[in-house]
């Protein structure tokens, strides 16, 4: 067997999968430090399944993972795996090759496997038992291993020698043997323990035992006298039963005739109901229309103000157009008259030029002749005559002028006065506008008001309606977690009821015996359904049962017989059996001493309750147990009576006689006792929470009437919001039209206003001219008067020669002063003629512009009034529809009248049948009472029967007895029989086969007893044989150990002596082992006097010795001979090669001499760091091969 294989992945350094195939001989694994070669041994440790983080160099297992680098992630796992050659079959398993893996996560999570089989550490470490092979074997010798050997205490040493001595196994087996021995003593102690408590109950259960069969045949003689005394009973009952059964039926039909009547006449009054709720939805229905009705009537007379309003504006409009008219066709023919006047004096005026032409042209004659006498002065006077002509000329011009500016001003003042007369009508109609604008502000300010207090009230009933809702939502979750919890309590109540009918934790053969309950009448039940007990007493009674709790109780013995031998035919177990009639109650405690000591609650029996025939059993069961608050006060009565009695605690402690104690955490997932207790609670509670339930939704749908009244009051504050809003819209459109036509009044007379500033205006640029111009008269007169005087000079300086052509000349210039003056005044009449023809023109088209306005106006008036018959016609039909409406309203609400007198008519007739109900339901249940009553006494007869001796009437009529026939003096027999029964005291009904139990019992744990004795003796044989065996073995191999090792030692040293010893006075099996070694020519010494080089020899001689006579498959040396000197190390290379037969050997080196003793090298470097990688070492190769030959 040899190692072929490492497989390394995701190991310390080595991230990546690497693969190390070896062969025979030396194998070395060379590198620089820190490269990870230690690693290989490190891995090869680990798969053999060591355990140790600090063998493996590490804090924590999880550090054998490659942790990561700079470049590379960490990760997730680490594996390795070893494949060995096993062809020789020195391993113990069928495979020529085996390949051992380990893989751990960082999860934690780990598995080995062998071949691909999922195995345990253990199967793993056996495998290798005596090969050598194991982390605590030879085959792997690491630095530290050498410092161990060599500088530890002799007994750390001893595993070493263990495994060369092949009795490591041995040792482990002792170790089981041991293990098992110590549990088979303390199992003997319990067995003992049992056997005298089953001791101290043989002797009393005896005695009860014959006291049990006494009382069962008492039970048996009262049942024969119960069960006759019920029948006779039973048939009085029954009789009675059917007398009141023929009365029930009457008056159940007399009470069923009355409520089909009340169902008809409820029918007859829900049909009028649903008449009536019908009625007051159509009358509130037409009281809408009619609403509807009377709105769209004031709405169609707003119109009709409207329209009316719009029509006196447009006559008052059509009234102005034609007084302008008027004013127009006066203007024009006084204009027109002005034109002819003018033209009249332009006439007259041209005649008077075409006279002043003739004149001037005899003067000009005249003149002619007298010019040429005057030469000298003429033209003198000439000039300023000239001067004066254009003077006056001007001046004739500038007075033409100022003519014009007299007649402008006085037709400013004519359009200022018609403008004023409008503007004046327009701020009248302004103000009685606004009158009307104030009126309808005010109506919509109370409008808005009224919604205002509409939409408060509707908040406040939108406030009210949320917070019932929130309190309908508040219920309506407690009334979920309500239903919750009703259906939570009821789903517990179901399975409670469930689980006890099955009897769900109850032994297999308690169950089978109780599916047998209905067909076996002898049958009454289990312990736990017979006892009721309180809730604070159940630990301390159930303690007190034990294993009783479970007994069955029957009627009789032979029914127990008969169930017994069911069950062995079956093979469906055991059970143990209660007959009432073997079990009589025993004395209790009630009258003794003890029951007044401190803390004692009471005797277990009297802390239960059973029915009257169950009196006994809960006696026999409990009535010598005794109750207690707790164990201080417990131990205190158990020392004062001398362990004489058995006390149980509240917390369920338990006191035996004779001193044992029972306690501890009390576990009981079943709770028997509690089942029935919990069922009731849980009726009561479903029953309670089904209550609240209906009440809670009861108060949900009183909440949900609420706020339907609510919403009926929002409904009718919505419904006069609405109208509000419509009267405030309709206001708003009537302001909308009042506020326009203000607008169109302003407009209309701000244009006036307009035009006025303008007028003023003009007449003041007017005024302004005309002053002007009179200025300029003014001085033109001057000038005038100025060369008048020049000529009256001059004239005066010529009068004497120029007299006659003075005259002339003065003529002269008068007249053509006089044409001149003609011809201006002719012109200014043609523009005055023009301007009036203009202001003619002018005036024609605005009395055109006018009656297109007035047609304009007609039309609107036209149209207007059409839309007023419309709008009439609109009314007078709705006023049609809204007597209809109320017509019919009328009818509707006299047809209320009558469906409510019918109504109340149907009231009375229910309330007559109703108290005519009410009376038959008295009666009724009158008789159901006593029915009921008859009921009970006949259901408790039957309750006594089934719970006493689980007997139906039909089972009963099987034992009835026909001589017994008389009531009275069964009942007498009776309770004679009770008597006796009473008077044996506490009887315990199980005695008889508790007593056979415990026998069975004792006898079973005696056998056993004797079974682990002889068990505990074969095991002290066992190791002492193992011992005898080891102590041969190790002190042969020792002793071979110690020669080989002097051998070694003077090979490799080159003399000396080596020897090993074992400490003294210590077992040869522990004790420590002494390493002594004498180098050539130094004295015998300790290993702790030796040099480092020296110590590591004699390590290495040891392992070569232990090798030698017993040679593990493969060996792994990890740098051991790093402090030898090369002389050394060429001895410890040439030892390896004697080695090699037997062993491969795998070496991690630096030093050369053993590189060159390797048959092979492997080079480990790390190319990326922190990562080991695999490298080629053929120039190392080559180099040794050189070196060998060299040295050869």
């Amino acid at each position: 067997m040899y190692l072929k294989s490492i497989e390394v992945q995701g190991f310390k350094s080595f991230a990546n999968k690497i693969v190390f195939d070896f062969h025979n001989g030396i194998t070395g694994i060379v590198g620089p430090n820190g490269s990870g070669k230690s690693n290989v041994a490190d891995a090869v440790r680990w798969v053999l399944g060591e355990q140790s983080a600090k063998q493996l160099r590490g804090a924590k297992m999880e550090d054998v993972i490659f942790a990561g680098t700079q470049n590379r992630k960490p990760v997730g796992f680490a594996y390795v795996a070893i494949t060995l050659d096993n062809s020789d079959y020195a391993l113990p398993v069928e495979y020529d090759e085996v390949t051992v893996s380990r893989r751990v996560y960082r999860s934690g999570e780990s598995e080995y496997k062998i071949n691909g089989h999922t195995c345990r550490l253990k199967d793993v470490t056996e495998m290798f038992y005596d090969t050598g092979i194991g982390k605590e074997g030879y085959s792997i010798i690491g630095q530290g291993q050498i410092d161990k050997i060599l500088s530890g205490k002799p007994e750390e040493r001893r595993e070493l020698f263990d495994e060369a001595a092949g009795i490591v196994k041995f040792k482990r087996r002792k170790a089981a043997a041991i293990k098992k021995l110590d549990n088979e003593r303390n199992n003997l102690v319990r067995v003992n323990d049992i056997l005298s408590e089953l001791e101290k109950q043989v002797g009393p259960l005896q005695v009860q035992s014959e006291k049990a069969k006494e009382y069962l045949n008492l039970k048996s003689d009262l049942k024969k006298y119960d069960v006759n005394a019920f029948l006779l009973e039973t048939d009085r009952i029954r009789k009675e039963i059917a007398e009141l059964d023929n009365k029930i039926e009457i008056a159940d039909n007399d009470l069923a005739g009355s409520r089909n009547e009340y169902d008809a006449t409820k029918a007859e009054y829900e049909a009028a109901e649903n008449q009536l709720n019908e009625l007051n939805l159509t009358i509130e229905q037409t009281n809408q229309v009619s609403s509807a009705l009377e709105l769209d009537n004031q709405k169609f007379k707003g119109e009709i103000n409207l329209f009316e309003e719009q029509v006196k504006t447009f006559n008052a409009n059509k009234q102005l157009h034609s007084e302008r008219i008027n004013d127009i066709e006066k203007d024009k023919t006084a204009k027109t008259a002005s034109i002819n006047e003018l033209k009249k004096q332009a006439e007259a005026i041209n005649t008077e030029i075409n006279e002043y032409n003739t004149k001037l042209n005899a003067i000009n004659e005249e003149a002619e002749a007298v010019k040429a006498e005057i030469d000298g002065i003429s033209g003198q006077i000439e000039n300023r005559q000239t001067l004066i002509y254009d003077n006056l000329t001007e001046q004739s011009s500038i007075k033409a002028e100022n003519q014009k500016f007299i007649t402008m001003l006085e037709q400013l003042e004519i359009r200022k006065s018609q403008l004023n007369s409008r503007i004046i009508t327009g701020k009248s109609d302004e103000t009685a506008q606004r009158q009307v604008i104030a009126s309808i502000t005010s109506q919509l300010k109370e409008c808005d008001v009224n919604i205002s207090s509409i939409n408060a009230s509707i908040a406040e009933g939108n406030a009210n309606v949320t917070s019932i809702k929130s309190v309908i939502a508040e219920k309506t979750q407690e009334l979920d977690k309500l239903t919750q919890n009703y259906h939570r309590s009821k789903s517990r109540l179901e399975s409670l009821v469930n689980i006890t009918e099955r009897y769900d934790g109850y032994g297999n053969s308690i169950r089978k015996i109780m599916e047998l309950k209905d067909s076996n009448p002898g049958i009454l039940g289990v312990i736990a359904d017979i006892i009721k007990v309180e809730k604070q007493y159940e630990t301390a009674i159930e303690t007190a049962l034990g294993g009783t709790i479970q007994n069955i109780v029957t009627d009789k013995e032979n029914t127990a017989k008969e169930l017994i031998n069911y069950l062995k035919v079956n093979k469906l177990g055991r059970a143990t059996f209660l007959p009432l009639n073997a079990i009589h109650s025993r004395n209790t405690l009630e009258n003794d001493n003890c029951i007044n000591e401190n803390g004692v609650v009471g005797v277990a029996s009297n802390l239960v309750r059973v029915s009257f025939e169950y009196e006994g059993l809960a006696k026999y069961l409990l009535g010598r147990i005794l109750v207690v608050d707790n164990i201080e006060n417990a131990l205190v009565i158990a020392r004062k009576y001398k362990y004489s009695l058995r006390i149980v605690t509240l917390e369920g402690e338990q006191l035996n006689p004779g001193g044992s104690m029972t306690g501890g955490a009390f576990k009981n997932s079943s709770n028997l006792l509690g089942r029935r207790r919990e069922i009731e609670e849980l009726k009561t509670e479903v029953s309670s929470i089904s209550k609240t339930i209906t009440e809670t939704k009861a108060s949900i749908s009183e909440l949900r009437s609420e706020v339907g009244k609510n919403r009926d009051n929002l409904d009718q504050l919505n419904k006069q919001q609405r109208e509000t809003h419509i009267k405030k819209n309709t206001l708003d459109v009537t302001l909308k039209q009042a506020d326009n036509k203000l607008k169109e009044i302003i407009d209309g007379y701000s244009n006036a206003v307009n035009e006025q500033a303008g007028i003023d205006a003009e007449i003041s640029k007017v005024n302004s001219d005309k002053q002007q111009v009179s200025g300029s008269l003014n001085v033109l007169d001057s000038e005038n008067e100025a060369s008048r005087k020049e000529i009256e000079n001059l004239n005066k300086l010529l009068e004497e020669k120029k007299a006659n052509e003075a005259a002339v000349s003065l003529k002269l210039e008068n007249l053509k002063i006089s044409h001149s003056s003609v011809e201006q005044k002719a012109a200014f009449i043609n523009e005055n003629i023009q301007r009036l023809s203009d202001e003619i023109n002018s005036l024609d088209n605005e009395k055109e512009s006018i009656n297109d306005k007035i047609k304009q106006t007609a039309e609107l008036i036209k149209t207007k009034q059409q839309e007023i018959t419309d709008v009439k016609d609109n009314i007078e039909k709705t006023v049609k529809e809204l007597e209809a409406n109320n017509e019919k309203l009328a009818k509707l609400k006299a047809d209320k009248e009558k469906v409510t007198a019918s109504h109340k008519e149907f009231f009375k007739k229910r309330e007559t049948l109703n108290e005519q109900i009410i009376l038959l339901e008295k009666e009724s249940m009158r008789l159901h009472n006593q029915h009921d009553k008859l009921d009970e006494s006949n259901d408790s007869l039957v309750d006594y029967m089934w719970n006493e001796y689980e007997l139906t009437y039909s089972y009963a009529l099987e034992l009835k007895s026909d001589e017994l026939t008389n009531l009275n003096d069964l009942r007498k027999q009776i309770n004679i029989l009770k008597a006796s029964i009473k008077k044996l005291g506490d009887v315990n009904v199980n005695a008889i086969e508790e007593y056979k139990e415990v026998s069975e019992r004792y006898t079973f744990l005696k056998t056993q007893h004797d079974d682990m004795i002889e068990a505990e003796q074969s095991l002290m044989k066992v190791i002492t044989e193992l011992d005898n065996g080891m102590r041969t073995q190790f002190t042969a191999k020792f002793e071979e150990i110690k020669v080989e090792f002097d051998k070694v030692f003077k090979e490799l040293f080159g003399g000396g002596r080596g020897t090993i010893e074992l400490v003294e006075d210590e077992d040869i099996l522990e004790a420590g082992i002494i390493i002594v070694s004498q180098p050539p020519g130094k004295k015998l010494q300790n290993m702790m006097q030796l040099s480092g080089g020296e110590k590591a020899l004699t390590a290495i001689a040891l392992l070569f010795a232990i090798q030698n006579l017993k040679p593990s498959p493969f060996c792994l040396l990890d740098e051991i001979e790093a402090a030898l000197d090369d002389s050394n190390v060429g001895r410890y290379a040439n030892y390896l090669h004697k080695l090699t037969k037997h062993t491969q050997f795998i070496v991690i080196t630096h030093r050369r001499g053993t590189m060159a003793a390797a048959d092979r090298l492997y080079g480990i470097t790390m190319q990326e760091k922190g990562v080991s990688t695999l490298v080629s070492v053929d120039l190392i190769a080559n180099d040794l091969n050189e070196t060998k030959e060299r040295k050869s």
